[in-house]
C-alpha cells in the first residue's frame, strides 16, 4: 500500500447504537485519526449523527462514501448480513477497513472478504476489541505466567433472562435468523470464543447443539459447545437467553489453579492457586473500543500488529458455524 497520510480520514457505514458510545468517540479520540464523514439510510438519523458528533459529512449513499477520495478508511457497522457487501466494495476502492463483530454470517463469506483484501495487501481489522483491553491483557498475563500452572480446560456459562422486546415480539435484527441465526449467541459469544482463541490459539476441534427453546423469535436461543485449542487446551461453554437469570461467568482452570471473570460483566478477575487468591479490579475505558482503534493506528504505523485481524476473526466465524450445527 502508498504510506498512510498523516491524518487518517475514516467514514462509518451504519452509524447505529454501537457508533454512539463504544466506538465512534474512540476513533475522534485518537491521535492522527478523524471522522470525516457518515453513512445510514435514513439520512435524517445521518444527519442528526453527523450534528451531534461534530462531523462534516453525512448521507445515505454508502457508494458515495467509500469511493469519496478524501476518505482514507471505512468503518463498517452495519448488521453482519451486509458486512460481506460492503466489505467488497471498500476491498475494490483500496481502502483500510474494519468491519464490526461478527466478521460475517457465515465462515465461507470470512474467506471471500479475506481474499479481496489480501489481493490488494489492504489492512484489515475486525472489531473484537476485547483483545486490546487491559482488563483482559491481565488475565492473558497471568496465564502466560504461569500463575494457574499448566491450563487444562476452561468453561464459559452465559445466561440471561428474555427483553422486553423479545417478549413482545418487537423486530430485532439481532434475533432475526434471516441476519444473524445464532440470535444473541452470535452477537455475544463470538466475543468470548474470539477471546479465549486468543488466550490458547486456535481451535483445532469443535462441535455443538443450538435450538429455538422459547418460540419467542427466529433465530436460536439455546447453544451449548464443546473444543479443544490445538495446544491441547479444552473447552465448554453454555449460552441461554431465557433463563430465570442472568450469569456470565469463565472460570479458567489450571494444574494448580483458577482464573474466573466475566466477559461483559465488569466484576473482579479473581487468581486462585495454591499461595494465594487474589482479587483485581481494571475498569474498561468510557469508550470500550478505544484501545481497540488506538492499536488500529499504531498497525498502520508500522509501529506495532492490531491482535484482531480480518484472519483472526475469519477463525472465529468457522469456530461459530460449526457450533450452529445446521451450517457446518
Amino acid at each position: 500500500m502508498n504510506e498512510q497520510p498523516k491524518i487518517i480520514r475514516w467514514g462509518i457505514i451504519g452509524c447505529g447504537d454501537v457508533t454512539e458510545q463504544k466506538s465512534g468517540p474512540a476513533y475522534q479520540k485518537t491521535e492522527g485519526f478523524e471522522i470525516k464523514a457518515v453513512m445510514r439510510r435514513d439520512a435524517v438519523k445521518a444527519a442528526d449523527y453527523a450534528k451531534r458528533h461534530n462531523i462534516d459529512r453525512h448521507g445515505n449513499d454508502a457508494d458515495a462514501l467509500i469511493n469519496d477520495p478524501e476518505i482514507d478508511a471505512v468503518y463498517i457497522a452495519t448488521p453482519p448480513d451486509t458486512h460481506k457487501y460492503y466489505a467488497l466494495k471498500v476491498a475494490a476502492a483500496g481502502k483500510v477497513c474494519c468491519i464490526e463483530k461478527p466478521m460475517a454470517t457465515n465462515y465461507d463469506d470470512c474467506v471471500e472478504i479475506n481474499e479481496a483484501f489480501d489481493a490488494g495487501n489492504i489492512p484489515l481489522f475486525v472489531a473484537y476489541y476485547r483483545r486490546s483491553l487491559p482488563r483482559f491483557l491481565k488475565v492473558k498475563q497471568w496465564i502466560e505466567e504461569g500463575r494457574i500452572g499448566a491450563v487444562r480446560n476452561l468453561h464459559w456459562n452465559l445466561t440471561k433472562t428474555p427483553s422486553p422486546i423479545d417478549i413482545s415480539g418487537e423486530y430485532n435484527w439481532r434475533t432475526n435468523a434471516k441476519i444473524a441465526p445464532g440470535g444473541y449467541f452470535e452477537d455475544l459469544a463470538s466475543h468470548g470464543l474470539d477471546l479465549f482463541i486468543y488466550f490458547f490459539g486456535n481451535i483445532k476441534q469443535v462441535s455443538g447443539i443450538s435450538l429455538n427453546q422459547q418460540g419467542l423469535y427466529t433465530a436460536k436461543d439455546a447453544v451449548a459447545a464443546t473444543w479443544v485449542h490445538e495446544n491441547g487446551v479444552t473447552g465448554t461453554g453454555s449460552w441461554n437467553f431465557g433463563a430465570f437469570k442472568r450469569e456470565d461467568k469463565v472460570t479458567i482452570y489450571g494444574s494448580s489453579g483458577t482464573i474466573t471473570f466475566g466477559v461483559f460483566d465488569e466484576v473482579p478477575l479473581v487468581l486462585t492457586n495454591e499461595f494465594y487468591v487474589k482479587e483485581e479490579v481494571i475498569e474498561h475505558p468510557e469508550n470500550i473500543q478505544l484501545y481497540h482503534v488506538h492499536n488500529m493506528r499504531e498497525h498502520l504505523l508500522g509501529t506495532g500488529n492490531h491482535p484482531s485481524t480480518g484472519h483472526t476473526a475469519a477463525h472465529t466465524n468457522w469456530v461459530l458455524d460449526r457450533i450452529m450445527d445446521e451450517r457446518s
